[in-house]
């Protein structure tokens, strides 16, 4: 079995430093890959990216991470990526990497990702250019997780994993408004998931949402921003893809952050 880890949304700043770092180092016995699904930061300044740093670095399993919404407000997404690359954290946009760990090949393809609704309820390329703008670049990050996908299905990999900070389905948002769900995913998401395969969806960005959901192709979606999960990390344990089809996966918790 392949353990993983995932959080997101943990909107670090100076005045939470340090909360999360002991469960993370309790990771090596429970998990065998971390996986960050955005919103790292609250306004993505270099200070606060400084302080997801200080959590991860030197960890003794893989992290992987996505940005979020909120790492992109400050205008400086490369710096904060930056900064978490120098913690040791591989950094996804519309890219793919296979850590290893225990092991255990993970490979993981990873977008922010981005809105605009789902099937009968979303926005489409039409009409003012802005609305067009919009779609196009939704459809884009969907585009890029669907070729990352395909990339690991060429690479030796025990389980095929897509993280990215705003939803696929809409299940995972049941309790969240509805009125807000265009703003909180995609189904594009889950067509580009559908079409290259995975054996794990790993989101973040709605704190009133739930964790489970699954899509129309039957991959399963798990929420995990850290309201949903209410610990530091969940972890969910993955069989290999010689070992058949799952039965569904287990999920262990690191219990709430002080």
């Amino acid at each position: 079995m392949t353990r993983i880890a995932a959080v997101g949304d943990i909107h670090m700043g100076p005045d939470n430093e340090g909360t999360l770092r002991p469960a993370f180092e309790t990771l090596p016995e429970c998990a065998d890959v971390l996986l960050l699904a955005g919103d790292l930061t609250r306004h993505g300044t270099a200070e606060e990216a400084r302080v997801v740093a200080r959590e991860i670095k030197d960890l003794a399993v893989p992290v992987v991470a996505v940005l979020g919404n909120h790492d992109h407000h400050d205008d400086k997404p490369e710096l904060v990526t930056e900064i978490l690359k120098d913690a040791g954290a591989h950094v996804l946009e519309g890219e793919a990497t296979v850590v290893t760990h225990g092991g255990h090949r993970i490979g993981v393809a990873g977008t922010k990702g981005f809105g605009g609704g789902f099937v009968g309820r979303c926005a489409g390329e039409f009409g003012e250019p802005v609305m067009k703008e919009f779609v196009r670049y939704s459809r884009h990050r969907a585009d890029t997780l669907r070729a990352a996908l395909e990339d690991l299905a060429q690479r030796e990999c025990d389980v095929r994993i897509a993280l990215t900070h705003f939803s696929p389905v809409p299940d995972t948002l049941a309790g969240e408004p509805p009125e807000i769900y265009p703003f909180l995913g995609s189904y594009l998401l889950a067509e580009a998931i559908d079409t290259a395969g995975a054996d794990l969806a790993v989101h973040g960005h709605a704190h009133s949402g739930t964790e489970h959901g699954r899509t129309s192709g039957g991959v399963r979606v798990r929420n995990v921003a850290q309201p949903v999960i209410g610990g530091a990390f969940h972890v969910y344990s993955l069989p290999g893809r010689d070992a058949g089809p799952p039965s569904g996966d287990a999920a262990s918790s690191a219990g709430p952050v002080a």
